[in-house]
């Protein structure tokens, strides 16, 4: 009895080893080639894959680069036309975190395809998504090798900056409630890469006040532009003398699209962005 209980273990066993191993170069092997991307990120990830031809359609928030202007428009972010996407016929619908819930499902039940790409929390998972995309894409090759050549930048870069003084940051990506962003984000990773120490790593939400900001003494302060927002928040923090980020003219404006919305390559630069400030703020403390 155990006898024949040992060989049926050994069946499933290589049952299951097959199917998982048949999944695999199943999904090696998909390539859509009818593609609505409803994330901007997602279009500009498709580019720089060079699968451009394969987007039939995207959101009028898809500007960059500039030739995806010239696809169907199937909506904004916050509103997709469900009934044009039906008629443009995709064999696969790619679906960001703002993409509305209701309309995503309906798509699905419509039995259209759909791929959910979330929020990323870290700079590995920019990368594991952006691997993702390129099997979706037929561009697993190609995906791949910009991971390893970006991986290996980022890891040049953090060498620059592993024994460098540790510069406080505050980073704002919001105003109304003030925001910032903690661990679960892969901003962080910006700021901990680049040498810096995020005074909100540890908040429960990055919903942050400007007394915690005050208390926490950060030697610089990081605002997205946020459109003509960027200017006046700058003014308003240039009030609050007591910060070390204040005294010292450390005031940043960067782009909110490099900064909340890179691909593999733009997180990259966008690095260096961060390391230009934080590298500057070392330098004159060792000075």
């Amino acid at each position: 009895m155990n006898r024949l209980l040992q060989i049926f273990i050994y069946i499933f066993i290589y049952i299951f080893i097959y199917i998982f191993i048949a999944s695999i170069s199943f999904a090696d092997d998909v390539n859509y080639n009818r593609i609505v991307s409803l994330g901007p990120t997602l279009t500009e990830k498709i580019y720089l894959l060079e699968a451009e031809d394969k987007i039939i359609a995207n959101t009028t928030f898809c500007k960059r680069p500039d030739a995806s202007k010239f696809k169907e428009k199937v909506g904004n972010l916050s509103n997709i036309n469900v009934e044009k996407i039906v008629s443009l016929k995709p064999d696969l619908v790619l679906v960001s975190p703002l993409t509305p819930l209701k309309q995503a499902e309906k798509l699905k039940s419509l039995n259209i395809k759909i791929e959910y790409f979330p929020y990323p929390k870290s700079f590995e998972d920019i990368c594991s998504e952006f691997i993702r995309l390129g099997i979706l894409v037929g561009k697993k090759d190609q995906s791949e090798k910009i991971i390893k050549l970006v991986s290996g930048e980022v890891s040049a870069l953090r060498k620059q900056t592993y024994k460098t003084s540790k510069v406080k940051m505050f980073m704002q990506i919001g105003i109304k409630p003030l925001f910032s962003v903690n661990k679960d984000s892969f901003i962080n990773d910006f700021i901990e890469f680049a040498g810096g120490i995020n005074i909100a790593k540890n908040s429960h939400s990055g919903i942050f006040s400007r007394e915690q900001v005050v208390m926490s003494n950060p030697d610089v302060i990081v605002i997205t532009t946020m459109g003509i927002e960027g200017g006046k928040e700058k003014e308003r923090w240039e009030h609050y003398s007591s910060i070390t980020a204040v005294k010292n003219n450390n005031i940043y404006i960067l782009d909110s699209y490099d900064v909340c919305s890179p691909t593999p390559v733009t997180f990259v630069k966008t690095l260096k962005d961060f390391i230009k400030i934080t590298q500057g703020l070392a330098i004159e403390e060792k000075s």
